[in-house]
């Protein structure tokens, strides 16, 4: 009989505002935005001082200042946190080989066989958020499941410095109450379509058929109609395939010229290039991105023989992308560059469970 996996998902709490709070003791319990404050800035994230005025992250540095006056913009400091980010997952590997971190504070651990001879997923997930605490001085919340879509979940119930487990005889209860908003998945664009078709709870999506939402929702359907059961066979991959490394950047003021393009686009290739360099990365694809001022976008690519490894080829077909694209007089906004269509790299293995 397969046996069923032990999923944890650690997910630390405001990562580069709790970073910043524990590094200025004048910021502690302050409303803070990681991020500019310029009109055209952009909030990373914020502390939870900051959230109870309802600003979050991706928001404009000016609708977050009209929601909270007293807001104070940080500088980000993204050194510092990829090097706390290093420790955290230091602290993984004491624990468990099957690491598969989701970005540079999260992450999922598969802890069906680990590394300290542990039966409890929730005593380990414990364990590591203490060891977290105690090390950087950092909160994360913990989810613990049978799989990743729930603990994926649950790590978010209990904000800040939270732990909630799902075990598998509450699945189901525990997905038929979610909104459909608190899916992992579904987006704000999805969850007003599914309203429309009276879909606002796991319960409400569980009642429709998998032919149904495969009608509404397309490819997309098959994964709803598994997340509504609970069910969610995906492996803890413990090595990522990177499929991109890429670079952007938004201007203070638009290029209006093409000298300031090419400058600029000069800059980023130079940043792709590290990028490359430092992942060993090879692909056959280059793409530019060009953003204008009234925020419509486009993109360019061409595909060669051979592979992006050099600044030359990257900044040959940069260039060339960017003087094939007619832009005239407009204004640009962002420009950005992306290598993509990697070599083919080997994929690895899987797991089993215990007590909860």
């Amino acid at each position: 009989m397969t046996t069923q996996r032990k999923i944890i998902h650690i997910d630390m709490d405001a990562f580069f505002a709790s970073i910043e709070q524990r590094d200025n003791p004048e910021l502690q319990g302050k409303a803070i935005a990681v991020g500019s404050s310029s009109e055209r800035g952009v909030v990373a994230t914020c502390s939870y001082e900051a959230r109870k005025f309802g600003v979050h992250s991706a928001m404009s540095s000016v609708v977050a200042k009209r929601l909270c006056p007293d807001l104070i913009f940080v500088r980000p400091h993204f050194d510092v946190y990829e090097a706390v980010s290093h420790q955290i997952m230091s602290i993984f590997r004491e624990f468990t080989d099957k690491i598969e971190p989701l970005s540079i504070d999260e992450a999922f651990l598969d802890v069906t066989e680990n590394l300290v001879q542990q039966t409890s997923a929730t005593e380990i997930a414990k364990l590591i958020k203490k060891r977290i605490l105690d090390e950087t001085g950092l909160t994360a919340s913990a989810g613990v499941s049978f799989n990743k879509f729930l603990a994926k979940i649950a790590s978010d119930m209990q904000k800040p410095n939270g732990i909630t487990v799902v075990r598998p005889e509450e699945a189901e209860a525990f997905v038929e109450k979610l909104p459909i908003e608190k899916f992992y998945g579904i987006g704000k664009v999805t969850a007003e379509k599914m309203h429309r078709y009276g879909i606002h709870t796991g319960k409400d999506l569980k009642l429709r058929e998998l032919h149904e939402l495969t009608r509404l929702f397309g490819k997309s359907g098959l994964f709803f109609y598994s997340m509504a059961r609970a069910i969610d066979e995906r492996e803890v991959k413990s090595s990522h395939i990177r499929k991109s490394v890429g670079a952007e950047i938004t201007f203070e003021k638009d290029l209006t010229t093409k000298f300031e393009r090419i400058a600029e686009l000069y800059k980023i290739e130079q940043e792709v290039f590290e990028r490359v360099k430092e992942a060993n990365f090879k692909g056959k694809t280059i793409t530019l991105k060009v953003k204008f001022h009234n925020f419509e976008q486009i993109t360019r690519s061409k595909t060669i023989n051979g592979w992006f490894t050099s600044f030359d080829t990257i900044h040959k077909y940069a260039k060339e992308l960017l003087l094939q694209t007619y832009l005239d007089d407009t204004k640009v906004r962002l420009l950005g560059l992306s290598i993509s269509n990697a070599e083919e790299e080997g994929k690895d293995g899987i797991q089993l469970t215990l007590k909860f």
